[in-house]
């Protein structure tokens, strides 16, 4: 740990003589011309590369059924895919589907169709309903709320906590009120704090009484495989536990190898109960005859087995993992014993959150962009990207290189504590 007073300690002269130093510290980050961008959880090349024979499968159009698989049909993807996924995601065979190469796709044909239709144990579809709600754990995943506000679904927010949402605050939503219809979940290595949703808390979410007949767990497990330590959380089993709460149509399960292969062609899984799954694909086959087969046969190719892509996880935690540490590196150098800033230690998934001095998120941002280097926006993890705090920051550290990311957090570092000299002489003065 960096030995250094809380800059809450120091005297006026002396806070404004580290302000002082931090802007010459600023002055040569923004001579150094750099452009980096950190804005995104993308895979760098040197991942994409470890897939690179995908380009030369499959080796055969037809499936171990004997069906071709450049024709028509076999709606519910390929049984040999969805035979790895199961295993892998701890559910049955027969719960899975599998589909083209984004999940996001699949959770919004799930969700608008329950706009739509309405779904198992619907009094009706959610667009007769006078007013829509959703659950969103946060800080949470930018894309599920854009989702959301997209289809005019209102979002009332919960804490994420290192096991998961608070469930307390979940019950207190749900319970009584009937517009409540939905949460969003990513259960392991979440999006942006890396928590873990412990079979406890998800154990409560499943079994908890609701308002709605027709709640729905939008369960997204992106990140189940995605692990950066010898420690491998392993996901709630929450089919299994909804089930055994009697409520096996609450959680509807989605992952995909958008992090595992190619982020752009990969393939996505959807796992749910049977009268789920009857469902989704009942309203799937009025848009489709049938996804990339092909794709998701040189997948099944590739991959061989569950085993196979637990060791092409491995080869991707060897890339990764360095650049977790970097950033750890450089905001307790940067940072640590100040008291201006928190940060995670993720031990699997794609970010580390940053809570920086409340009131600051933005002007960070606005000056890590000014010395070239692109950030999430400050609020991009709460509804309508709007953070109350103004605290919170989503870090992205796997497509650059790594001295790339040593760099970029450095200098983030220098942003944080730039802000926080700045907002604590303006509080005193």
């Amino acid at each position: 740990m960096t030995s250094r007073a809380p800059l809450r300690s120091l005297s006026s002269d002396e806070l404004a003589d580290f302000r002082t130093a931090k802007q010459a510290e600023y002055a040569d980050l923004q001579a150094r011309g750099l452009k980096l961008d950190l804005t995104r959880g993308k895979p760098s090349p040197a991942q994409l590369d470890l897939s690179d024979a995908l380009l030369r499968l499959p080796t055969t159009t037809r499936d171990r059924s004997g069906a071709d698989v450049r024709n028509y049909g076999g709606l519910e993807g390929l049984a040999e895919l969805r035979e790895i996924f199961a295993e892998l995601l701890d559910v049955e065979v027969a719960q899975v589907v599998c589909g083209g190469n984004s999940s996001l796709t699949l959770m919004h044909q799930v969700i608008t169709s329950m706009v739509l239709h309405g779904g198992p144990g619907s009094q009706r579809p959610w667009k007769d309903e006078p007013v829509v709600k959703f659950v969103c754990p946060v800080p949470g995943y930018d894309r599920h709320f854009a989702l959301l506000a997209d289809l005019g679904i209102e979002m009332v927010t919960v804490p994420m906590r290192a096991d998961g949402p608070d469930p307390d605050a979940v019950a207190a939503l749900v319970a009584e009120d009937p517009a409540v219809k939905g949460m969003w979940l990513v259960p392991t290595y979440a999006n942006p704090t890396g928590s873990v949703c412990s079979p406890e808390v998800a154990r409560r979410l499943v079994s908890m009484p609701t308002a709605a007949p027709d709640f729905r767990i939008m369960w997204d497990n992106a990140y189940a495989l995605h692990h950066l330590t010898d420690e491998e959380a392993r996901s709630a089993d929450v089919l299994t536990l909804a089930a055994g709460a009697g409520n096996p149509d609450r959680p509807v399960l989605f992952a995909s190898t958008s992090k595992i292969t190619y982020a752009g062609a990969g393939v996505s899984v959807l796992a749910a109960s049977a009268a789920n799954k009857a469902w989704y694909l009942q309203h799937l086959g009025k848009a489709s005859i049938g996804p990339d087969k092909v794709n998701q046969l040189r997948h099944a190719e590739f991959f061989g087995d569950a085993e196979g892509v637990r060791a092409l996880m491995r080869r991707h935690r060897e890339i990764i993992a360095p650049k977790f540490a970097a950033v750890d590196t450089a905001l307790e150098q940067g940072l640590g014993g100040l008291d201006v800033a928190e940060w995670s230690h993720p031990a699997g998934g794609y970010f580390v959150n940053l809570d920086v001095l409340d009131g600051t998120a933005t002007r960070v941002v606005e000056l890590a962009a000014q010395a070239g280097i692109a950030l999430t926006p400050a609020g991009s993890a709460f509804p309508h990207g709007h953070d109350p705090r103004d605290r919170n920051i989503r870090l992205a550290p796997t497509f650059p290189q790594l001295p790339e990311v040593e760099t970029a957090m450095a200098g983030v570092a220098t942003c944080v504590a730039l802000a926080a000299a700045e907002k604590l002489a303006a509080d005193a003065g």
